[in-house]
């Protein structure tokens, strides 16, 4: 069996002349050819980040523009990925595109639908229940999956999601990996239901469910017991995803064995934003204590994020070094002993004021008319607060057109080893007219940007009054 080798401009497959190899492929369906054939494999790792997602949704899009640029002809990354897996709002975006869905449709679901989802309610101001619906959550999730099972044909290549059951403590990673040791259902006192039968809906709804923002989900793991008790993925060590799926793919616990080398593995690691999140003690006034300890939590999130990225680049060999900081720098000059393991892309927007000047120039001003502040830059580290989706999209998009290059997309489409290439069609979303707003659901839209605003210019002089 062969698949194109990343780079060598060489074609096996019948659309080059070349003759596949006469090997038969016992392969049922694409996802099984993405993850079981050899040859060279690529990882698509999504963050989490709530409504930050519309970053992601801005260096995909212009990922798929340079690939579709390069080979002639629209590509959608479900072909081009053998295996994509997100946390979080990384899990919708993932699941999504290994439906087939375009990323145009994803960007919708962001930009149009995301207020639905992150609409506040007077009683979950008061913080009496979750501060979002869950259902308006589901609903949309359900549009996008709709009524499919773990094991759908309808995942066209390797999917993962990652969520955390509470109840035991442990951090769950789900894939549609056949092999996988919980793939079937088990019968006896040590049974359970086999993960190929859980809805779609459910197990995304499980990587989303953040504490305090949403309501957990339930899943029921063995018939006639209680249910398991599960919240977002970000609260385990993957909210960036990618160490994970590198381990998933050559640990043999997962039996998928890929070759870990910068020739047969490519990982692409796309953020939602990244900041170092400061404190100013005595600013933090009524509440000192629980405040405190929610700002230590937010930073440990953080910080996990930069040493996922800090493995990553001393690993792989990596196109897009990170400043990590002054200590290590980008770890350009270090690796294992043994060679670096794979190739290593990561995209990302640095939400600070002084990046954001270096890195993408006069290009903000242009877009959005003006310089930005420090207090639209505070504004935009938010993960749950819908005003800000635009802007945040607009800036990824200078973003992205200038970290997605042309060089860091080489090689071809795969060519399995009976001559055919990934499939995947484009899958659409049935349009769906927007419920019109209500004079009560605009006003309080307009209220709560007001309210972001005053809250990023507060965070502001804070830090100011504390540097006088």
């Amino acid at each position: 069996m062969s698949l194109l080798r990343e780079g060598n401009g060489q074609n096996a497959g019948p659309a080059s002349g070349g003759s596949p190899q006469p090997a038969k492929c016992a392969c049922a369906n694409d996802r099984d050819r993405h993850l079981f054939c050899p040859g060279p494999k690529r990882i698509l790792a999504l963050d989490g980040g709530g409504v930050r997602g519309a970053i992601t949704v801005a260096f995909l899009e212009q990922i798929e523009t340079v690939l579709s640029q390069r080979l002639g002809g629209p590509i959608h990354l479900a072909n081009w990925f053998d295996l994509i897996g997100g946390t979080s709002t990384g899990a919708v975006i993932a699941g999504a595109l290994a439906l087939g869905y375009t990323t145009q449709d994803i960007r919708n679901f962001y930009l149009d639908l995301a207020p639905k989802v992150f609409r506040r309610s007077l009683w979950r101001l008061l913080r009496l229940k979750s501060k979002f619906d869950a259902a308006a959550l589901r609903k949309e999730i359900e549009q996008i999956v709709g009524d499919r099972r773990l094991d759908t044909d309808d995942l066209h290549t390797g999917f993962c999601l990652i969520s955390k059951r509470l109840d035991t403590g442990s951090p769950w990673i789900i894939a549609n990996n056949p092999r996988a040791a919980y793939w079937e259902t088990k019968a006896g006192d040590d049974g359970h239901i086999g993960n190929r039968h859980y809805p779609l809906a459910n197990l995304v709804r499980a990587s989303t469910a953040a504490p305090f923002y949403f309501e957990p989900e339930w899943l029921e793991i063995v018939d006639g017991e209680a249910p398991g008790l599960f919240v977002d993925g970000g609260v385990t060590p993957h909210n960036n995803p990618s160490v994970l799926l590198f381990l998933m793919t050559i640990l043999n616990a997962y039996q998928l064995r890929w070759k870990a080398t910068p020739n047969d593995l490519t990982i692409v690691s796309v953020g939602t934003g990244s900041h170092r999140d400061r404190v100013v003690p005595e600013e933090l006034g009524l509440g000192w204590t629980a405040k405190i300890t929610y700002r230590a939590l937010m930073s440990l999130m953080n910080d996990i994020q930069t040493f996922a990225i800090t493995q990553m680049q001393y690993l792989g060999e990596c196109l897009t070094p990170w400043w990590i900081n002054s200590e290590l720098n980008a770890l350009e000059k270090e690796a294992p002993a043994s060679g670096k393991m794979f190739r290593f892309l990561r995209y990302d927007v640095r939400l600070e004021l002084p990046w954001i000047e270096a890195e993408l120039g006069d290009e903000v001003e242009k877009e959005f008319g003006r310089k930005l502040t420090e207090a639209d830059v505070v504004r935009m580290r938010s993960m749950d607060d819908p005003t800000i989706i635009h802007d945040i999209y607009k800036l990824a998009q200078i973003a992205a057109r200038k970290q997605v290059k042309p060089e860091h997309w080489l090689g071809e489409m795969a060519t399995w080893c009976d001559g055919r290439r990934p499939s995947a069609e484009p899958r659409t979303l049935v349009p769906r007219k927007p419920d019109p707003p209500s004079p009560w659901f605009v006003f309080w839209g307009s209220v709560l940007t007001v309210m972001s605003k005053a809250r990023s210019a507060r965070v502001v002089e804070q830090e100011k009054r504390s540097k006088t």
